[in-house]
């Protein structure tokens, strides 16, 4: 079995690098910073590969009968 198919496209590389990217500058913040902006950019971020993920899986195709 292979790998799925979204990995292979080049907007969920581009999000998978950028939300790693982010999750590395929040770590460096201060306790304050990463409890308030950090948890949202981050959260954001990672929602971005989620989506691509949900939007690529066969049982989200639209059909039509």
């Amino acid at each position: 079995m292979g790998r799925p198919d979204f990995e292979e496209l080049e907007v969920y590389k581009l999000a998978e690098s950028l939300g790693n990217q982010i999750w590395d500058i929040v770590k460096k913040g201060d306790y304050f910073t990463k409890d308030t902006m950090g948890k949202q950019i981050v959260r954001s971020a990672d929602s971005v590969c989620a989506n691509i993920t949900e939007g690529r899986s066969p049982y989200n195709a639209i059909r039509f009968t």
